[in-house]
Order: structure tokens, then C-alpha cells, then sequence
């Protein structure tokens, strides 16, 4: 890779042989890695698992400790694609997903992401799918990955060789805002590859994803939430949130999930969360909707897991 800057890796290729039909990524080399044995789901010693980056999205989704320990994982990767791209996506290939701006998938239009310099034409564009949160001058793109916000609500790591050995990045340090290199989706470097993702143990088995799409099957969020909550004699006492379709990046809810510990769960209460992290939002022309949208589906999802701890369950 180091001597071909303009190489790739390819696994799945899901994503990358659309872009490559659309003109949008131009490779001098693509290097297949999907021959290397990292299809394994590896428990840990900490109650957790390892996840090798070319386990297919499907067979995770189908995994009984992933089911049992993580449905908030299962379920987000149902969520996303269809059943026949679920069976050839990869975990790594997941992770590696870009943005589906349609500015960026077209490349008659000017596009920072894309070819940085040449300006952003969501700006003063269509925007009903972009970006409310962490957005910069230069792009307002989201990210697409359903599974990546699972992660980063259940605090996984992403697993990264290099010339310098392995090494783990938390989601939440593994993508970047946009600012004014919008161009980078990641903090990877030119010669590293994902090998895997380390999940550390549940912190509960109340967890869960829920995504609002213009349709059923095959369709990108307009938002999405991930979490995981506990509740100790009727007070809110640990919970991990993610949102998804808002920003440039998986959305880690800091805000919210600092508001609702030492609650009692309620609506009201997931509601003044759902404000506390919407704070800064800064929506366009075309996406205001988004705020009032993803605020009703922060409460859904906390009343759902809600509403499963009274009746005892876990999925």
C-alpha cells in the first residue's frame, strides 16, 4: 500500500463497487483481503468478543452470543441494507461506509468529501438528509452505517494493523468531524487495515436500535438511535446512546446520557435528555425536521427498553 498510494483494500465490496460504477473513487490497485482468516466471533476473557473484519454482516446479526449479549448490534445490522448485501457486507467494510450524499455520489457536482477544494453543494442544495450536528462550512454529510452506532453505544473498539503492529481506537476516536478536511472519514492512515472489533462485556441486557427511514427495506436513516440502559430500583443508574443520520460521524449522546442518570425513567425525563443533546444543533434549510423527529424517537427507544425491564425481559 505505501508504494502504491493510490491502492485500496477490497473485502465485501459493497460500497466500493458502487462508487467505482459512479466514477467516485478511481483506484490505481485494488488489493483483496477478503482471503485472510478474520472471520471469526472470538469470546473474550472479559465476557466480551472479537470480531474479525471480514465477518459477514449477516452471520453477526445471527450470532447467538450477539443476539443474546448485544441485541442492539443484531438489530442494527437487520436494519440496514437487504438480506443479499447482508450476506457479502463485512464488518470492516461496514465501519469503512461513505457517506450517501447524493452530491458526493455525483460527480458532475462539486463535492469537498469528494475532491477537497472544489466547495460543497449541499449548502444552499437539497438537504433533507444531512447533517444537524458537528457540521463545518466545508460539508454537512452524514454517515451511513447502522452498525457503527451500535458500536459506539456499546463502547467497542476498532482493531487497526499497521507498519507499527495492532492497535485499538475507540469508535467514537475512530471517525472524525468533517472541519475543513472533510475528505477523511477516519483517523486511519495509509498502510493500516481493520482486523477486527473488540466489544467489551454488556453493561445490560436492556439494549436496543431503532431507525426512522422513508421506507422499510433498504433505506438510509433519517435517524436513528442506539442504547443500553440500567435501572437499579427504579433509577436510571448507567445507560450508553448513540444517534445515527445526524452527523458526519456515529453520535455519541454524552449530553443525554448525563441527564438521565439518577432519573426515574419517563417520558419527560427521556425527552429533556433528548434536548440536553440537541442543544447545539444546527439544522439547514431542508432538515429541521430532524430535531422534533429524533427527540420522539429518543423517547421511544428509552420507553422501549423501558417498558421490557417492567414485563422482565432482555431482547
Amino acid at each position: 500500500m505505501h508504494e502504491t498510494p493510490g491502492a485500496v483494500f477490497l473485502a465485501g465490496g459493497t460500497n466500493l463497487v458502487d462508487h467505482l460504477k459512479l466514477g467516485v473513487a478511481t483506484p490505481d490497485l485494488l488489493v483483496d483481503v477478503s482471503h485472510l482468516p478474520l472471520d471469526a466471533v472470538e469470546e473474550t476473557a472479559d465476557g466480551g468478543i472479537r470480531v474479525g473484519t471480514n465477518v459477514r454482516n449477516s452471520d453477526l446479526a445471527a450470532h447467538p452470543f450477539v443476539r443474546r449479549n448485544y441485541p442492539v448490534l443484531s438489530r442494527a445490522l437487520l436494519a440496514g441494507a437487504s438480506p443479499q448485501l447482508r450476506n457479502t457486507a463485512t464488518t470492516g467494510g461496514n465501519l469503512l461506509q461513505r457517506t450517501r450524499c447524493s452530491y458526493f455520489r455525483d460527480v458532475s457536482t462539486p463535492c469537498n468529501k469528494r475532491e477537497p477544494g472544489s466547495g460543497c453543494s449541499a449548502i444552499g442544495g437539497y438537504t433533507r438528509y444531512h447533517a444537524i450536528l458537528g457540521a463545518s462550512e466545508h460539508c454537512v454529510a452524514t454517515h451511513p452505517s447502522d452498525m457503527a452506532v451500535a458500536l459506539l453505544a456499546l463502547d467497542a473498539e476498532v482493531l487497526v494493523l499497521g507498519p507499527d503492529g495492532e492497535r485499538a481506537i475507540a469508535v467514537e476516536d475512530f471517525y472524525r468531524l468533517p472541519g475543513d478536511t472533510p475528505e477523511r472519514d477516519t483517523v486511519l492512515e495509509r498502510d493500516d487495515l481493520i482486523v477486527g472489533v473488540q466489544i467489551p462485556a454488556a453493561q445490560s441486557s436492556l439494549s436496543t436500535y431503532r431507525k426512522v427511514r422513508d421506507r422499510a427495506s433498504y433505506a438510509f436513516a433519517l435517524v436513528s438511535v442506539a442504547a443500553e440502559m440500567t435501572v437499579a430500583d427504579g433509577t436510571i443508574t448507567g445507560c450508553r446512546i448513540a444517534f445515527g443520520g445526524v452527523a458526519h460521524r456515529p453520535w455519541r449522546a454524552h449530553r443525554a446520557e448525563e441527564a438521565l442518570l439518577g432519573q426515574q425513567p419517563s417520558d419527560e425525563v427521556f425527552a429533556a435528555a433528548a434536548e440536553a443533546e440537541l442543544a447545539d444543533a444546527s439544522p439547514l434549510d431542508g432538515n429541521a425536521y430532524k430535531i422534533p423527529l429524533l427527540r420522539r424517537t429518543v423517547v421511544a427507544t428509552l420507553r422501549e427498553l423501558d417498558e421490557r425491564r417492567e414485563r422482565g425481559g432482555s431482547a
